[in-house]
């Protein structure tokens, strides 16, 4: 992918200098507050630590040791042209359409992160919090998107970043909160099926901003595709679960069949139409 010479997004928040611990919390300041608590056992003639099992529990995000890495580095230089791209070809669908594009922030983090949708962690991979209209990535993903995935490349990497922004714009076209209120109304193996569209959409949306990258700025490189539909196969809700249970379970899936998935990239890719993306209007996904 030809990244180097492009924009750098405004819209990155790197958090990987902060790591999140679970702390006693004991009005609202937990050092003083656990301070006044031991004093109080102490004039009560109580243990301490018989008050300190009942107190609740609050993550706090503290320093966290260790600098990024040169490798590092560069990762989030390119998270940073790549979100700068989805922002440009956003912008350029919305106008079009006449609406205004509200472009999302973009967390970096390490291990462990607290958004409004709760805590985060990297064993979960990026995720996009509709609350606070961010997309959270631990970079380590990359690695295990190469190793455990076997799905190289930086155009891979960049996919799944297109792919969380799908999501964001699934938010701002109020798709999200439709499929939410139907959710409530729906057993589990319906309301899997239902986030198995969603998540078809977004790689669809996905494809949309590779093709436009691609014919605005000329980003991508031969094999690129092929790196992101290699990507897509691999985190197949079907392939997943043949390697980790031995077994299919098709009334589990929340993502999509490996085929689903390189479908409707393709889909996006090959028509540049957000409109082309409607999943919920397919019979067949």
């Amino acid at each position: 992918m030809r990244w180097k010479m492009g924009r750098r997004s405004d819209n990155v928040e790197d958090r990987r200098g902060l790591g999140v611990s679970r702390g006693v919390a004991i009005g609202g300041t937990s050092g003083c507050g656990l301070l006044v608590l031991v004093i109080i056992a102490m004039l009560m003639g109580v243990d301490p630590m018989q008050l300190l099992q009942n107190v609740p529990q609050a993550t706090v995000e503290s320093p966290a040791p260790g600098p990024a890495t040169g490798a590092q580095d560069e990762m989030s230089q390119f998270v940073s042209v790549v979100l700068a791209d989805t922002e440009d070809t956003w912008r350029d669908i919305f106008t079009a359409s006449g609406s205004q594009y509200v472009e999302p922030k973009l967390v970096l983090y390490s291990g462990m992160v607290r958004s409004t949708c709760g805590l985060g962690q990297a064993a979960m991979g990026p995720f996009y919090c509709p609350a606070d209209q961010k997309v959270y990535i631990d970079l380590s993903f990359y690695n295990e998107l190469r190793d455990r995935f076997q799905a190289p490349g930086d155009f891979a990497q960049a996919y799944v970043i297109a792919h969380e922004v799908g999501h964001h714009v699934q938010n701002l076209l109020g798709i999200s909160d439709q499929v939410e209120n139907q959710r409530g109304r729906l057993d589990e193996s319906e309301a899997n099926a239902m986030s198995v569209l969603v998540e078809l959409q977004a790689d669809c949306f996905a494809g949309v901003w590779a093709n436009h990258a691609q014919r605005a700025r000329n980003v991508v490189e031969p094999g690129d595709i092929e790196e992101a539909l290699n990507a897509a196969s691999a985190i197949g809700d079907d392939r997943i679960q043949r390697q980790t249970q031995g077994m299919v379970v098709p009334d589990s899936f929340t993502h999509g069949s490996s085929a689903q998935r390189v479908r409707w990239f393709r889909q996006g890719f090959s028509s540049g139409d957000p409109n082309r993306c409607d999943t919920f209007a397919d019979r067949n996904p």
